[in-house]
């Protein structure tokens, strides 16, 4: 999940706001973004083959992969991809300095190409998590996302629930960390990263599954619990109460916004046949499917919600017509273009520096991230406990399925810090919590699904 600027419009701290690029740039500084732009994705490219090339060789999903050759690349290790919105400077970035090398540039030059690249770059990761949901849209089963529809929301509840009481609470009182940072603490574990978890899934062939069903969902419906908790826990870090309005617009928004596409899909699928079957130049499939699912996910944005759950939707409409496996078809090739952008800048944007012990704020972040880290762990694993009705249901998948925070913790973290609601040592125990449960969650979901199989083995043989 990538939260909505729109819920954030009045703040100028927020963590994925990007000024236009008229503003940024001069017109005269343009060619220079575009090679930094290129050089950056080149980069993206030969990091993302490589991890995930590395990684299948070793049996994990490529997409753990992808993640940890973002962290290679990023703030953590080489500086060749690095972000001002998570702290860095020109002079931090490898690139900057390559193009510095080739073109004479001004320190005001700099910063403003810097910027513009930087925020080049995050849109094309955004474009990436769009179609990486559309995608995923497609290759589920919506009669089946029906069907566990109750059961995925149970977990969602319980999903965000769990994790934001134990955190909240204890904080407060294992840590005496003040109500509005603790809340806002507590918030940040609530979340799901519902791009991880649904690429390991399709990785493992899997996202078909009951299990894999139920995760989707559930995931969906966190996403959309999520912006909810962040829109309040966002209000009342700047002025101390809740919006209420916001937050009764935000939950019917949703609702309908999701019923609303679902009841209305015969009706998009049967115009998207017809003026599919009607166009004879090349791209008569994939240019209609992919102005639905913008539009869809322009209307996410539109109405304060993310772009992703637009995209999304768009998937699983289409996913019911005659033409879903043949578009399946042309979307991947797309996806395999945008789609890794999305997964290493995620790595990149991790810095791992938080969990050096020598620096005095990371102890104490360190000692709170352990807390949080199991909060965050065990707080999503209930969740796999709370199905009910399903026997045979691989309860651990479920659980684990849930845990990996990825983006979704950045912008918790990225939003509280600018806000002022958390000191680094908070700020610093977060980060440290979101690099662990996104990169335990891929590797410990393969052990889950392979274990199921192994007592399914062993039950036949017996």
């Amino acid at each position: 999940m990538i939260i909505a600027q729109s819920i954030f419009l009045s703040s100028p701290s927020s963590f994925w706001q990007f000024p236009l690029l008229a503003t940024a740039t001069e017109a005269e500084y343009a060619p220079i973004v575009l090679t930094g732009v290129l050089l950056s994705l080149v980069v993206v490219y030969i990091a993302s083959k490589l991890g995930g090339e590395l990684s299948g060789m070793m049996n994990f999903p490529p997409v753990l992969g992808e993640l940890i050759a973002g962290v290679v690349v990023g703030a953590s290790a080489l500086h060749l991809l690095v972000f001002p919105e998570n702290g860095a400077i020109a002079s931090d970035s490898i690139i900057i300095s390559i193009l510095q090398f080739i073109d004479t540039l001004s320190p005001e030059a700099v910063t403003s190409i810097f910027q513009s690249q930087s925020e080049i770059v995050s849109v094309l990761a955004e474009l990436g998590v769009i179609i990486l949901l559309f995608e995923i849209g497609l290759e589920s089963d919506l009669r089946e996302l029906k069907q566990v529809g109750y059961q995925a929301a149970v977990v969602a509840c319980v999903g965000v629930v769990v994790p934001f009481v134990a955190g909240t609470v204890g904080l407060m009182l294992l840590f005496h960390v003040p109500a509005i940072p603790a809340i806002f603490a507590g918030a940040a574990l609530t979340a799901t990263s519902i791009g991880i978890t649904s690429k390991v899934l399709s990785e493992l062939g899997h996202l078909k599954s009951k299990e894999g069903q139920i995760i989707v969902g559930a995931a969906v419906i966190d996403d959309v619990l999520g912006i909810i908790v962040l829109a309040v826990v966002a209000s009342l870090a700047k002025t101390g109460e809740v919006d209420v309005v916001n937050v009764v617009y935000l939950i019917v928004g949703a609702t309908v916004f999701l019923l609303g596409s679902i009841l209305l899909g015969n009706f998009f699928n049967k115009s998207f046949v017809a003026i599919a079957d009607k166009l004879q130049t090349r791209g008569n499939l994939v240019i209609p499917a992919f102005s639905f699912a913008f539009f869809m996910a322009f209307l996410g944005n539109a109405i304060h919600l993310e772009a992703i759950l637009g995209a999304f939707a768009a998937g699983l409409v289409l996913d019911e017509t005659d033409k879903r496996k043949e578009l399946d078809e042309q979307v991947k090739p797309i996806a395999d273009i945008l789609v890794p952008i999305f997964f290493v800048t995620v790595g990149a944007r991790v810095d791992l520096s938080v969990l050096n012990p020598a620096v005095a704020e990371n102890r104490e972040g360190l000692i709170i991230a352990i807390f949080l880290i199991v909060v965050a762990i065990v707080g999503k694993l209930v969740t796999g406990w709370s199905v009910f009705g399903q026997p045979g249901i691989n309860r651990s998948a479920i659980g684990i399925g849930m845990i990996p925070r990825g983006e979704v913790g950045l912008v918790f973290a990225g939003i509280g810090s600018a806000s002022g609601a958390l000191d680094k040592p908070l700020q610093a125990a977060i980060i440290i919590m979101v690099i662990l449960t996104t990169f335990l969650a891929p590797p410990l979901l393969r052990w889950a699904f392979k274990e199921e199989k192994s007592v399914k083995q062993a039950n036949l043989a017996g």
